[in-house]
């Protein structure tokens, strides 16, 4: 197992709590969208993911140039969802990515050793493994629950957060249909940050979505 990578210590301690990921609106301004996400960083989120799958590209950089300033008055990290170019153009605090999306090492390259990149690790131990490997500064796995959760499912999924934590030394996301009623699981499990979309920016009351969430975090690690 090599050492962990310089740059993973300047952010460790954003990586607990809640990682809010915002949701796409059809015409949602760009100020409307920095509202929603203000909200959910008063409510208790430590890191915004902005993910932008069906806009131009005007328009992502003009939401993700707002967001930027947003989310740095508020000294919370901001990472763009897949597009390297953006998060550089715009020198965000870094990228997540997904398994289709540009190689970590060239991520890494474009963007240096201070950015925080993520990367997706669906449920695959061995692909967190050699994310960590090639400088990953967490890895995020998911999806947990499906809208049939079964409780042996569940079991199974825990169990890859406790063989990641004794398998890895960066932070360990877990998404996919979380709520504040079953992340607790998913924490006591292991789980370093819950991520959460319509959970929050679904809800009505966006900061209160989100200190829901982030409320489980309050209680000590077991």
């Amino acid at each position: 197992m090599s050492a962990p990578f310089a740059h993973n210590h300047h952010h460790h301690d954003c990586f607990r709590g809640l990682y809010a990921i915002t949701h796409e609106v059809a015409q949602l301004s760009a100020t409307a969208l920095c509202d929603q996400v203000t909200a959910a960083i008063d409510g208790g989120a430590r890191i915004i993911q902005y993910r932008h799958k069906n806009l131009s590209t005007a328009q992502r950089e003009e939401q993700a140039r707002a967001l930027l300033a947003c989310c740095r008055e508020r000294s919370i990290p901001l990472l763009i969802n897949d597009d390297v170019a953006l998060a550089a153009a715009i020198g965000a605090d870094g990228v997540h990515l997904g398994k289709d999306d540009m190689d970590l090492t060239a991520a890494r390259a474009q963007l240096g050793e201070q950015a925080i990149i993520g990367t997706s690790c669906y449920n695959s131990i061995d692909l967190a493994i050699a994310a960590q490997q090639a400088g990953a500064d967490y890895v995020a796995f998911g999806r947990f629950f499906a809208s049939s959760t079964k409780p042996l499912a569940l079991e199974a999924k825990s169990a890859l957060l406790q063989q990641a934590k004794t398998a890895l030394n960066i932070p360990v996301i877990a998404i996919g249909g979380i709520t504040a009623d079953n992340g607790k699981l998913l924490i006591d499990a292991g789980a370093d940050m819950l991520a959460a979309i319509n959970g929050i920016f679904a809800q009505t009351e966006i900061r209160v979505a989100a200190q829901q969430y982030a409320q489980l975090f309050n209680t000590n690690r077991q």
